[in-house]
């Protein structure tokens, strides 16, 4: 099994406690955020987590951790853009927090186990193409030597975002402005040695030299964990998106980073109730199981193909 942990909030940041207890208890309860009376059960033992991606803006919960996870693989996709706090407004200034906070985990993990994101990309009368560049290049210099690869991905306007999308003049990114601020991140790119790749973009940016990307990439965590995979695609994402099959432990209505572009909280304010509803020992990362619930145990096994494994060879 692959631990998303996650695209619907963000675990480093906000809830470390209750993920370190939840990994020392060896499980943690996921809500079904499409039937909420349904909640899974799930074994988070090393035997049974093949690898773990964190998803987040500012890892600083965890950082004094890693040690908690030695029994695990695992690496982050670290979201670290141009944006002001107009836009981000509950993150710590870029370069003095968290440009070093990407720099010392690159340096506790390994770069390989750091992946720089970028996205998603909007343009408005502030944040211009030049803006994004000049901010592109700047922590492409920062973080060169400190990660093999960044991703890009430009504004999706789901129905949950349109409201602060309009309050902020966020709009669909045209293809004219799309194709020169590929091309140039991808020059830029290449100039430090970074891999780019492009998240669950419908556009081909191939002929740029931006391959379509995997957040959960199956290449990299056989390249960690030294072993073949055997899963699939993941059906829960949208068409466009490569990512292998996983299983996701965060909610939706809990990030308090505030980011206004993000799809996964529908108001701030229902955001920071459920926040205070947050209790470090229990199962579930907000809120508790009620009687109507049903509790069943999720079937999870390794991916791995032991039969396929280089560390054996």
């Amino acid at each position: 099994m692959i631990l998303s942990a996650s695209r619907r909030t963000d675990i480093p940041n906000y809830y470390a406690d209750w993920f370190m207890g939840r990994i020392r208890e060896g499980y943690c309860c996921v809500r079904n955020p499409m039937n909420p009376r349904q909640v899974s059960r799930i074994d988070l033992a090393p035997q049974a987590v093949d690898c773990i991606v964190f998803w987040t803006k500012n890892p600083a919960g965890l950082l004094p951790r890693l040690k908690e996870l030695r029994d695990y693989t695992y690496y982050f996709q670290f979201t670290l853009t141009g944006y002001g706090r107009d836009i981000e407004p509950n993150l710590p200034d870029k370069r003095e927090k968290l440009i070093p906070a990407f720099r010392e985990l690159s340096e506790k993990i390994g770069k390989e186990r750091v992946i720089w994101r970028y996205d998603p990309i909007f343009v408005n009368e502030k944040y211009t193409v030049s803006y994004h560049l000049k901010a592109f290049e700047e922590i492409a210099d920062r973080l060169a030597g400190y990660t093999e690869q960044v991703v890009i991905s430009f504004v999706d306007l789901y129905a949950k975002i349109r409201k602060n999308a309009a309050a902020h003049s966020i709009r669909d990114t045209g293809e004219g402005d799309m194709m020169r601020l590929a091309g140039e991140m991808a020059r830029i790119a290449a100039g430090r040695r970074l891999r780019i790749e492009s998240c669950a973009e419908q556009t081909d940016l191939e002929t740029l030299g931006i391959r379509h990307g995997s957040c959960i990439d199956r290449e990299r965590i056989e390249r960690l964990t030294g072993c073949r995979l055997a899963g699939e695609k993941d059906k829960n994402q949208r068409k466009e998106c490569g990512c292998l099959e996983s299983v996701d432990v965060g909610a939706y209505d809990t990030c308090l980073n505030g980011c206004r572009y993000c799809y996964a909280n529908s108001s701030d304010k229902k955001a920071a109730e459920n926040a205070r509803r947050c209790r470090w020992d229990a199962p579930l990362l907000c809120g508790e199981i009620c009687p109507e619930d049903r509790v069943t145990d999720r079937a999870v096994k390794s991916l791995k193909d032991h039969q396929i494994c280089f560390d054996e060879l």
